[in-house]
């Protein structure tokens, strides 16, 4: 197949926000990138991806959770190029333009593990960098722990290393996990009233016109919740625990989150091998990277760089 990825000389192309914007005010401002002129399809395990794969340098992987594509790290592409990194960025299996099987049985950590691995491998890509957040934190954990050599560092978002123990907050907190699981009736509920349920439940109104086109086509809201069916319910909490994280590892909380609680993303350094550090981001949501994309963006490239 043939590199297609867009070079640094393409980067005014792709910014979407920005470009006119002069004087310091602006100097430090994250930028969008429009993905889309930045994607390409990419075969992996069996399957065909869009993948975002823009840049040159260290190539970071960027994996997003429920209900996101691709386009969820927009600002954090843009920064990671401009620092001279490679992005590559798939919808994963069930979400935005991927692939959408219908049967639970076709889903699971697990199953995106070897889907991502293709990819890497389709691209000729052996080593990266990993980001990664809600579902995809749980793949990045796994892929991290089972393939050491192709992960040099990671950072975990909202989601901590499996095998802590739930807390009663979890518990209360997870009540839409057990919901999703319901099949068909998690689907009408959902969608009933405009989706009013769906609004509520994820109280963020910056992606929601995104998300719900996106659920909105034949079999995609289906294909999204069998993540939850196949796995037991909880991205926390994955169907068969990895052996041990080895690379150094940053786990990013946020204490907007009406998902996840706190402890399991705090206490990840006591059930990994690698040094761990742990950062809480304020007056942000579960969606930490699009709320308060700036202060992210730093603590990536902090982390990424050393």
């Amino acid at each position: 197949m043939p590199d297609k990825r867009v070079g640094l000389a393409s980067l005014v192309a792709l910014c979407g926000i920005g470009l006119l914007a002069t004087g310091p005010a602006y100097a430090q401002a994250p930028r969008a990138m429009n993905m889309d002129l930045a994607t390409r399809p990419v075969i992996g395990n069996g399957l065909t991806f869009p993948v975002t794969d823009v840049g040159s340098g260290p190539a970071v992987l960027l994996l997003h959770g429920f209900p996101d594509d691709r386009h969820m790290w927009r600002y954090q592409a843009q920064a990671l190029v401009d620092a001279g990194f490679r992005v590559i960025a798939p919808d994963l299996r069930g979400y935005g333009d991927a692939p959408r099987p219908q049967d639970p049985k076709d889903y699971g950590v697990p199953i995106a593990v070897r889907d991502v691995v293709g990819i890497l491998d389709t691209l000729g890509v052996q080593q990266v960098q990993l980001v990664a957040h809600d579902w995809g934190a749980a793949v990045g954990w796994r892929l991290a722990a089972e393939h050491p050599a192709r992960v040099t560092r990671y950072v975990a978002m909202s989601v901590g290393a499996p095998g802590a123990r739930t807390s009663i907050q979890q518990r209360e907190k997870s009540w839409y996990m057990l919901f999703f699981r319901q099949a068909g009736i998690a689907e009408q509920q959902l969608m009933a009233n405009n989706w009013e349920l769906f609004r509520e439940w994820s109280r963020n109104p910056v992606d929601i016109d995104r998300w719900l086109q996106n659920l909105s086509r034949p079999g995609a809201l289906t294909a999204a919740l069998n993540w939850y069916r196949a796995s037991g319910g909880a991205p926390a909490t994955p169907t068969a625990p990895p052996p041990q994280v080895q690379c150094p590892t940053l786990g990013l909380w946020s204490d907007g989150d009406n998902h996840l609680t706190e402890y399991a993303m705090r206490t990840s350094g006591q059930r990994m091998k690698g040094p761990f550090e742990y950062a809480r981001i304020t007056g942000a949501s579960h969606w930490m990277m699009v709320d308060r994309p700036a202060d992210i963006n730093a603590r990536l490239l902090g982390f990424l760089k050393k």
